[in-house]
């Protein structure tokens, strides 16, 4: 199984145009490490005419028939909010 370790920041502010409360308009997520989980345990055979190859699993199957290692988890670090008082026209 791959473990993304994800650092994710949203900016928030308040403007005329929906004065009730404050709401995101910019979110960014930072890959800050990366866990590889190997090679694939099984391979997926693909035919195309009389060409026969072998591939990983996740660039064919739906994620719960992926093999472990190719399974994919997105784990948040931290979460970060930030308001901003004044938007600069």
């Amino acid at each position: 199984m791959t473990i993304h370790v994800v650092d994710t920041e949203h900016v928030t502010h308040t403007c005329p145009a929906w004065p009730g409360e404050p709401h995101p308009y910019d979110t960014r997520r930072t890959v800050i490490h990366v866990i590889p989980g190997g090679p694939c345990r099984t391979p997926v055979t693909i035919r195309c005419g009389q060409v026969t190859t072998t591939i990983a699993c996740y660039r064919h199957e739906p994620a719960d028939r992926q093999c472990g290692a190719c399974r994919l988890i997105v784990t948040q670090h931290t979460i970060t909010t930030r308001h901003l008082d004044e938007v600069p026209a």
